[in-house]
């Protein structure tokens, strides 16, 4: 074994032509044998080989092939993004796939689009505003997956504002504030649309990020945002109205109102987790739910916004 060839879950992942959380997901399901050296994780030569013919439906024993009855793994169905509402469409999702796992990858809005686009994602969510066409996420999907057939479906809107001290006592309130001198600021990272959103803002109102202290200080969730300005580490945060509820000691001021939608190929509507979708999405026991979390609008839930070539 010690002369065997190893490879990583990247690699894995491109031998297989599947995505790099498929790859995880196995491992972390027993499905493929995996060592750790220290924090790497590494793929045998021979592992994969008895996997790759356990899928087929055979398994090597001794020097002949005999047949097993074995069911194929199912690519997993990979949604992107970070909002607790997936959570609740993962969960449901998997109960109506039978065999299927759906799995969430956490990362904003630009990074979900590309993962779509390079083959790494079935679904991304979506709340990236344009400040020169007030419009969401159309104008970002032409550019990040050109010529590709999407389909923009609402899953909510949202309520975008600042995350502040218990009664405000800075007295917060608008965007130029945060250049205010010594108003210490926690952001979101590059390409979450909560980051789109205050760049774009600071953009229209020619104001330089520099200027804001604490423009650098990334945290990579709204939660984790909020938490910085509840224990005094930033003055000032910018996220979701949902988020704020969450944590003691907070104020929420409400900026912008955003759509949060879902993307994918329009060809996938067609399968059987896209129908499961929308189905989901069209349910009164699914809006129900999302409903009991509070702080959501959900007039336009299960909408086909929008039909991008």
């Amino acid at each position: 074994m010690s002369g065997s060839i190893s490879y990583t879950p990247s690699e894995v992942a491109e031998i297989l032509k599947i995505s790099k959380f498929t790859v995880y997901e196995l491992i972390k399901r027993g499905e493929l044998a995996a060592y750790h050296v220290g924090r790497k994780v590494r793929v045998e030569a021979p592992d994969l080989e008895v996997f790759k013919q356990r899928t087929k439906g055979v398994t090597r024993q001794g020097s002949g092939n005999i047949p097993e009855s074995v069911v194929p793994v199912a690519e997993p169905v990979i949604i992107c993004g970070q909002d607790a509402i997936l959570d609740i469409l993962v969960r449901r999702l998997e109960r109506e796939l039978p065999g299927n796992n759906c799995l969430r990858a956490h990362m904003g809005s630009i990074n979900g689009l590309l993962a779509i686009y390079y083959g790494k994602a079935n679904v991304a969510t979506a709340h990236l505003w344009d400040g020169d066409t007030d419009e969401y996420n159309l104008p970002y999907i032409r550019r990040i997956l050109p010529g590709q057939k999407m389909v923009i479906i609402n899953l909510v809107f949202r309520t975008q504002g600042f995350y502040v001290a218990g009664g405000n006592p800075l007295g917060i309130g608008r965007w130029a504030d945060l250049i205010r001198p010594g108003i210490r600021f926690a952001n979101r990272e590059p390409g979450s649309g909560t980051r789109v959103l205050l760049d774009e803002q600071l953009r229209k109102l020619d104001i330089d990020h520099y200027q804001i202290t604490g423009y650098d200080n990334v945290e990579t969730t709204h939660l984790a945002v909020a938490s910085c300005v509840a224990r005094g580490a930033a003055d000032v945060g910018l996220g979701a109205e949902s988020v704020a509820t969450q944590v003691k000691g907070l104020d929420f001021v409400p900026l912008q109102k955003e759509r949060y939608d879902l993307v994918m190929r329009k060809e996938d509507l067609d399968k059987p987790y896209g129908k499961a979708i929308l189905t989901l999405l069209r349910s009164t026991s699914f809006r129900n739910e999302v409903s009991g979390m509070g702080r959501y609008d959900l007039s336009q839930m299960g909408k086909l916004i929008a039909e991008v070539y």
